[in-house]
């Protein structure tokens, strides 16, 4: 089998998988599960470990350590308050 064949096989494989859910969703109800996800999963997980990486960094005496910190601190405050901007835009905007 060549590539060619096997890279054509695989993409109508994805579309075969991905028809159902294509045809089931609308493009606002997929937009909405990823920004929840994203803002509700995603962001906080990755504030936590910039804390978590922050501490670390302090702890070892690392000359960047109060950077770290400043910067987990701001990532943590998107992260944590990225649902509450993402609802004040969306209001401000409707």
């Amino acid at each position: 089998m060549q590539k060619s064949e096997k890279y054509f096989l695989f993409v109508a494989l994805v579309l075969l998988i991905l028809t159902p859910h294509l045809a089931l969703a609308s493009v606002e109800s997929s937009l909405m599960g990823m920004q929840t996800k994203l803002t509700r999963v995603i962001l906080p997980t990755l504030s936590v470990i910039g804390i978590a990486f922050a501490a670390f960094s302090f702890i070892s005496g690392n000359e960047n350590a109060k950077r770290h910190c400043i910067y987990a601190i701001c990532g943590s405050a998107l992260g944590f308050g990225a649902q509450a901007i993402v609802d004040f835009i969306s209001a401000t905007v409707h």
